[in-house]
Formats: C-alpha cells, sequence, structure tokens
C-alpha cells in the first residue's frame, strides 16, 4: 500500500532522516518507535506530504504523493491537535469531516455512538469547544475523527500519549477492531513500547533517521527493544 524508495531529508544539509526502501502492505498494522529525534514525526510527514523529500519519493497505492492527490479521499491521520478545529464541538467536528468524506449528518450521529465506550461520556453532548477539551479528550476525538467513512490509511502519531490507562486499553481494542473489520492499515508511532508491540503487526525501530531494526511482532518483541533501549 505504501512505498518508500531512496528517501531522505535534510535540513541545512544535515540528513534527519534516510530511508532506502520500506514498504507497508495493505492491512497491516504498521508501528514506528525511536527515541526522541529520531524521525518519526519526518517519516510520517513524508508520507502525508506535509513537508517535502530531499531525494526519493513516497506512493500510496502506486500514487506519488507529491505529484497527485487522488490518494486524500482514502487516507486519514492524527498527527496533533493542530488537526482539530477548535472553534467546533466534536459532532460539529465531525459533520465537517463527515460532509468532506461523504457521511451525512444522520449517517454520523448513528454512527458515532459505537465509540460512547471509548469517549466514556466526555465527548459528545458536552457543549463544549474542542479547544477547551483536556489534551486527552482533544486525542481521543481526532483519532476518532480518522475512522469517517472507513479510511484504507490511517495515520496516528503517538496516539497513547496523554490517554489514561483505561482509554489506552479501549484504544488498542479499537484500532484492532477496525483493522479486522474493513481492512485498515494503520501506521502508529509510539514512545510505549508495551502498547506498540501489543498492538502492531509489525514494528520498526529508527535511530537517527535510520531504520535499525524491522521486526515482525512476537511475544518477543518486546523484551528485544526494552534490550536494545536499555543498552
Amino acid at each position: 500500500m505504501i512505498n518508500a524508495t531512496n528517501l531522505s531529508k535534510k535540513y541545512s544539509g544535515q540528513t534527519v532522516l534516510e530511508i532506502p526502501d520500506l514498504e507497508v502492505p495493505k492491512g497491516q498494522r504498521f508501528g514506528l518507535v525511536g527515541n526522541n529525534g529520531a524521525g518519526k514525526t519526518t517519516l510520517f510527514s513524508l508520507f502525508l506530504d506535509l513537508i517535502e523529500a530531499s531525494t526519493g519519493k513516497v506512493t500510496i497505492n502506486q500514487i506519488d504523493v507529491q505529484t497527485s492527490e487522488e490518494w486524500k479521499p482514502y487516507t486519514a491521520a492524527f498527527i496533533d491537535e493542530s488537526y482539530l478545529i477548535g472553534y467546533l464541538t466534536a459532532e460539529e467536528y465531525y459533520y465537517f469531516l463527515g460532509n468532506l468524506r461523504g457521511v451525512s449528518k444522520e449517517e454520523i450521529n448513528i454512527w458515532v455512538q459505537e465509540f460512547e465506550p471509548f469517549f466514556n461520556g466526555e465527548i459528545l453532548g458536552q457543549k463544549k469547544y474542542l479547544r477547551d477539551l483536556s489534551k486527552g479528550n482533544q486525542k481521543k476525538a481526532g483519532i476518532v475523527g480518522t475512522l469517517i467513512g472507513k479510511p484504507e490509511l490511517v495515520i496516528l502519531d503517538e496516539p497513547f500519549a496523554n490517554l489514561d490507562p483505561s482509554t489506552q486499553i479501549r484504544l488498542k481494542k479499537l484500532i484492532r477492531d477496525e483493522a479486522e473489520k474493513h481492512g485498515t492499515t494503520f501506521l502508529i508511532s509510539s514512545h510505549d513500547l508495551t502498547h506498540v508491540t501489543e498492538v502492531c503487526d509489525r514494528i520498526v525501530l529508527l535511530e537517527k533517521g535510520l531504520a535499525i531494526k524491522d521486526i515482525e511482532t512476537t511475544p518477543e518483541t518486546l523484551k528485544e527493544l526494552e534490550s536494545y533501549f536499555s543498552n
């Protein structure tokens, strides 16, 4: 589904990311881990054409993200709170996204109810602007927003951060359920090794912009990653 070839990003002549070849097949739950500055957000930004690559290219379903926008209707992402529209309520935000993706208000009203356990009664019907919600609730609202219209590809940067333990557990179930029901491809970056190994089929470890490890997740993966980061 996603292919990166000879991909690099440089700032002021310094290379911050260099990925010779990377493929993420359709339906995979792909995890990305690494210390601060490893290049995780840079890689996702290149996937989403938010920044221009210094070399190479990214394709989604064989479409070059830099030269065409045909990949956008079936791609969704939540990188940070800037993806929200702060002066809207959660419901208004979902209506807005639904309008972009061809989903009616009536369909949104029915669909969004299935996420009430994830929202824990703190998002819908609160008559609060998104900007006035806590960081955790903003994240919950944004993550659910990515699922409107059943996109083929969802990219989430640090989705477990700022969430309480109960919501983290619900989020892992939500990701698994969406992948199983709809064949959604998930790309997830996280500093939390436990969560990412529990929810992802495969994990790539970035270090100083390079892919150091590419691991199919097994019961031993968490220990392998912990061993790497403890050295």
